[in-house]
């Protein structure tokens, strides 16, 4: 029973774990596009 406890604890930060960093992925991906889009915005009016 407890090995199953320890399974099941360890499984569930694993899953938060990875949702998480998926998060984080796309929260550097939009502030990256954002740069990307505000340089290109200087490159115009130059």
């Amino acid at each position: 029973m407890k090995k199953l406890i320890i399974a099941s604890l360890t499984a569930m930060f694993v899953l938060t774990g990875c949702n998480t960093f998926k998060g984080l992925g796309q929260d550097v991906s939009s502030a990256g596009n954002a740069v990307t889009g505000g340089a290109q915005d200087v490159q115009d009016k130059i």
